[in-house]
């Protein structure tokens, strides 16, 4: 039937999660369509030219027109709220209707869409692995192949959660390939579910870590299947205020995505009230730092009026500082901008030293100058129980990363990683020297970053002294404040900070923590950090506890990717091999459970004679990538030097390259390319990783240490595997690895026939 009648005002139109993602695949002028459709129905929903019809058959379900060809279908959830669930070409709407299936989840009390015709295609597309000989089909009497979820009953399955409708589906899957495409399309709880049972995690644990936190709460007496209002609310959905949002969800990619559609688990930490300071960690494109983002706008609204910034949101390097800013104000908008502080540990550290040396001309130098410095300073005084590179190693993990002061705190620091033993008599000796050196850099007038973050924390630890030292004078006198001590201070002494937010918690030092720590009052929601250290790529082992950063009891774990494909993960892993890798508090932490709902193509390995064949090959995969921006590419290379031959390469070839400096790229045009260390924080469409030899990954130097120093070398063949992943789990849909002579060892899972 058409609905007719004066205009209603006070319309309110929603979006889906998952219809947005087949909304955004419409051709650029349906989709200009649409765009006009949406702003025009929420304006007035009973204008003539959008036949609204309720689809025969249906109770809620209706159809509007977008434009001649197309048509949005939108569940009426009451009055004139509306859900908009799908768009259609007007031939497919009306066939079939009963292929159309909507309701409230029992389980979860969600509103659920299902196009069964949809799912039936996209599980049925999916096309065998190529073999050598034509299939056969199966033998008489041979069984066919068991279905993936033969082991569970179909109640079963709904007491998970699975959508209803979708079960005799499910019940015919018999490979990887075929869930994969109904996950595209099913409810995201459903694919969930059925993604964990299949990576084998046993159903009692599914129901406990998938279905129970988002299960409704009400009592089933209570619960009522047809209140729709009620459902909305426990439903990933979106109500469309303005063109501008509806734009950055469809058009922004995932980040427009994760602004509006947070899973249920990340938005219970993002919400939850802590004792302390808590954790989040998982692997690469589960969301960590889009969590950390929303854990800010959530702490800002709490915050009473104000226009000072009691939160500070940090991360280890410029570039990713850079970034979070763009995305918190993308995400909270000028107003929760407003009131974050927002600089790298690095800069924090330089701006609190500045504040108390203001007159400070020093020359900061990176570690290999210092390292040099050692050396030197080792031949002038013919000293050689210790090499440069052991001492360095001593001074910057222990002494400046442990913010150690004094000789005695020396002797009682621990030393966890380092490998070799020391007796005390030998760290008397090391302390000296280290304190030669010190004044050695003091006379050239040289300082390093991590000296810089070492006397940070120092006067951060000696500042939260005194604030602790005053409220405890404040608590003898009643409460009172000392006026005249206060006065006399020049400012009232108090905290930086109310609220710490970190985001690549792994790789920041022990002292850094130090600092940090000392910033913020131990109170409820005081620090909340999130990192995986299986992406660590500098060599900085920390244990929280030991820093006063407590997290234990407060530590969860996402383990669903939604950037990086279900093959590139695989292989990303199979590089990590099976080391061991700690959780920031002396614990183990695991990469097993982490997969992704994303399909794509098995990352392409190549090998070449040399590195000028090899760059030829970089070329030819730039070019088959046809089809994709140049912006969405990029070329990942261990070295700087490979970065320049190789930009030279791609110019020589009418490729426009751009360069990735510590500040980020130098510009948004042409292919990026830049070394390893530098696509922290990044992701491109399409990636290729370039120089994966033997000598270059890890480099060779890495083998010296394997007799001279055990320890280290198990840590830097740790952290050159790291930085492998790292650079693999930035391709969101296809991921090809080079290298010219030998293949590095860590390829060897991925060429097993070599």
């Amino acid at each position: 039937m058409t609905v007719t009648g004066a205009p209603r005002t006070g319309v309110t139109l929603r979006l889906l999660d998952k219809a947005d993602k087949e909304i955004i695949k419409l051709d650029r002028t349906v989709l200009g369509a649409f765009y006009k459709f949406q702003h025009d129905f929420r304006r007035n929903p009973e204008a003539g030219g959008f036949d609204l019809k309720q689809l025969e058959g249906h109770d809620r379900l209706w159809s509007a027109r977008v434009n001649r060809e197309w048509r949005a279908l939108m569940i009426r959830l009451g009055g004139d709220d509306w859900l908009l669930v799908s768009v259609k070409h007007r031939s497919h709407v009306h066939k079939n209707m009963d292929r159309l299936n909507y309701g409230i989840n029992h389980i979860t009390g969600a509103i659920e869409y299902v196009d069964l015709q949809v799912v039936e295609e996209n599980v049925q597309r999916v096309e065998p692995a190529p073999t050598a000989v034509p299939a056969r089909k199966p033998a008489p009497g041979k069984p066919v192949e068991e279905p993936l979820f033969a082991a569970f009953t179909d109640e079963q399955l709904a007491d998970l959660g699975v959508a209803g409708p979708l079960i005799p589906i499910v019940r015919k899957l018999t490979t990887d390939d075929e869930l994969l495409g109904l996950a595209e399309y099913a409810p995201r709880h459903t694919g969930e579910v059925l993604l964990r049972l299949r990576d084998g995690v046993p159903y009692d644990a599914v129901m406990d870590q998938v279905t129970a936190p988002v299960a409704v709460s009400e009592p089933e007496q209570t619960f009522d299947a047809d209140d729709w209002q009620a459902a909305v609310d426990r439903s990933q959905t979106v109500v469309i205020t303005d063109d501008e949002s509806l734009q950055s969800i469809l058009e922004e990619g995932d980040f427009g995505r994760w602004k509006i559609y947070l899973h249920p688990t990340q938005e219970k930490v993002v919400h939850r009230r802590y004792s302390g300071p808590a954790r989040v960690g998982g692997g690469p494109g589960t969301g960590k730092t889009i969590v950390a983002l929303h854990r800010v706008c959530h702490l800002v609204r709490a915050l009473p009026p104000g226009r000072n910034k009691p939160v500070l949101l940090t991360t280890f390097n410029k570039n990713l500082a850079a970034d979070l800013r763009a995305r918190l104000l993308s995400l909270g908008g000028p107003d929760v901008l407003a009131r974050v502080d927002i600089t790298h540990v690095d800069q924090l550290a330089t701006r609190l030293v500045s504040e108390a040396d203001p007159g400070s001309a020093k020359r900061r130098i990176d570690d290999a100058t210092a390292l040099r410095e050692w050396r030197e300073m080792l031949v002038e005084a013919g000293e050689n129980r210790w090499s440069a590179e052991f001492l360095s190693d001593e001074w910057n993990q222990v002494i400046l990363g442990q913010a150690v002061t004094s000789r005695s705190d020396y002797f009682a620091a621990r030393r966890a990683g380092r490998g070799r033993s020391v007796t005390r008599v030998e760290r008397a000796g090391i302390w000296q020297l280290a304190e030669r050196f010190t004044q050695r850099l003091e006379t050239k007038g040289l300082e390093t970053h991590r000296q810089v973050t070492e006397r940070a924390a120092r006067l951060e630890i000696a500042r939260k002294a005194r604030i602790d030292r005053r409220s405890e004078e404040r608590d003898d006198r009643g409460g009172l404040d000392n006026l005249h001590v206060e006065a006399g201070s020049g400012a009232w002494l108090r905290y930086r900070y109310r609220h710490i937010v970190v985001d690549e918690a792994q790789d920041l030092s022990a002292a850094h923590w130090k600092m940090l720590r000392a910033m913020v009052p131990s109170e409820p929601d005081d620090i909340f950090l999130v990192g995986d250290t299986h992406q660590r790529i500098y060599d900085n082992q920390v244990t929280l506890g030991s820093l006063g950063v407590h997290i234990r009891g407060r530590s969860s774990r996402l383990s669903l990717s939604y950037r990086t494909t279900r093959e590139i993960l695989r292989d990303a892993i199979r590089v990590l091999d099976e080391g061991e890798y700690d959780d920031l508090d002396g614990g183990s932490e695991t990469i097993a459970g982490y997969r992704s709902v994303l399909q794509g193509p098995s990352p392409s390995l190549q090998g070449a004679r040399s590195w000028d064949e090899e760059m030829d090959l970089v070329v030819a995969q730039l070019g088959a990538w046809h089809d994709v921006p140049r912006e969405s590419m990029a070329i990942c290379v261990p070295t700087n030097d490979m970065v320049t031959q190789l930009a030279d390469r791609l110019a020589r070839r009418g490729i426009t390259p751009t360069e990735i400096t510590q500040d980020g790229p130098r510009n948004d045009q042409g292919v990026h390319i830049g070394t390893m260390y530098r696509f922290k924080g990044l992701e491109y469409r399409c990636l290729i990783i370039a120089g994966v030899a033997e000598g270059l990954v890890p480099r060779t130097s890495v083998d010296a240490w394997e007799r001279a120093d055990p320890s280290r070398h198990r840590r830097e063949l740790h952290r050159a595997r790291s930085l492998l992943f790292v650079a693999a789990t930035r391709a969101r849909d296809a991921l090809a690895i080079t290298w010219h002579g030998e293949p590095s060892r860590f390829l060897s899972p991925l060429l097993p026939g070599r």
